[in-house]
């Protein structure tokens, strides 16, 4: 066992021991691990947001090359600031407003391009079906699931025998999709506490390679 020397692995260590200190119960270590982590993210987020964004594309053509027409995101970011002025924290809403609006128009259609519409090309217009009868077995499947669970979301008309039987055919495949998701999930949690692990043992400890 070889101890690590560097002041940096320490200071991982500590604030690893810190982190699992929650395990017992909530203490004063493991909230300074965690301001210390929310604070450390903003101020890196900060820093990237101004080298990536707001010097290359808002101060460099405004100052430097005199575009002027840059002067309108700058007056809807400093509307941001309004909101610590209580007379004028109604503008607030303007970029908010801007963005919100922007961003469900650029992303409302892509996620219906991505989640709805490729999903039933591929439940429908599946090529692979041809090729041998597990796709078309898997290919039918996935065409049954898509239907079933859609019927399982429709409440516009009473469910009888078959569309009943059709929407619990439909809670079968929601549950198998919520368990794959959430053991997606663990997993990944799983690795990251493998990985904690192997700091602890193999850079700070030296027991393993």
């Amino acid at each position: 066992m070889t101890l690590a020397s560097s002041i940096w692995i320490w200071v991982g260590v500590f604030l690893t021991f810190c982190i699992f200190s929650f395990l017992y119960k909530d203490n004063p270590f493991y909230k300074f691990a965690e301001h210390l982590f929310v604070g450390v993210s903003v101020g890196y987020s900060i820093s990237i947001s101004y080298h990536n964004v707001l010097h290359p594309d808002l101060i460099v053509p405004l100052f430097k090359h005199g575009e002027l027409l840059n002067i309108i995101p700058l007056i809807f970011g400093l509307c941001y600031f309004a909101r610590f002025i209580p007379k004028v924290s109604w503008l607030v809403r303007l970029p908010m407003g801007l963005v919100l609006g922007f961003g469900a128009g650029a992303a409302i259609p892509a996620v219906l391009q991505a989640n709805i519409i490729r999903q039933v090309q591929g439940a429908v217009l599946t090529p692979e079906i041809f090729q041998g009868w597990n796709f078309f077995v898997w290919a039918l499947i996935s065409l049954i699931g898509v239907i079933c669970t859609v019927i399982y979301f429709y409440f516009s008309k009473e469910r009888k025998k078959s569309t009943k039987f059709a929407a619990e055919i439909g809670i079968i495949f929601l549950m198998i999709g919520f368990g794959a998701s959430f053991g997606y999930t663990v997993m990944a949690r799983i690795s990251l506490l493998i990985g904690r692990f192997q700091f602890l043992l193999r850079d700070w400890l030296g027991i393993i390679q």
